[in-house]
């Protein structure tokens, strides 16, 4: 089992543990922010998401398919086991409208910003 902290800051892994450790990738856009990671073979029963105040929470666990006594591995590089991912979110998030699919091995959360935190336009007048 693994574990790395890094320094607090926006969209930063605060933790994580994990004998299998799934990418992710992290995309902030106009909208909102975009989580997906790679899970092939995670099922969706093993799969939890979490939102406490500014913090995301990912964890789950892949199964290790079952072997039969007379069959022989030459090579096995696929990782099995638990894992947790948690990011601090920035503030602006709307945590209410969030939203999670889990579609052809990949995680999708979506966290929209508040209308509030939304970038706007502010018009310059000369005089």
């Amino acid at each position: 089992m693994r574990e790395r902290y890094f320094h607090a800051g926006s969209l930063l892994p605060l933790q994580v543990s994990a004998g299998f450790l799934p990418n992710f990738e992290v995309k902030d856009s106009k909208e909102g922010f975009v989580f997906r990671a790679d899970l092939p073979g995670v099922a969706e029963k093993d799969l939890q998401v979490q939102l406490t105040d500014n913090r995301l929470s990912i964890s789950g666990k892949r199964e290790a398919e079952k072997t039969e006594q007379n069959e022989t591995y030459y090579a096995s590089e696929r990782s099995y086991g638990s894992f947790t991912r948690t990011f601090t979110l920035p503030e602006g998030v709307d945590t209410d409208k969030a939203h999670a699919e889990l579609k052809n091995g990949v995680l999708t959360i979506a966290l929209p910003r508040r209308p509030e935190a939304q970038p706007r336009k502010v018009n310059v007048v000369s005089k």
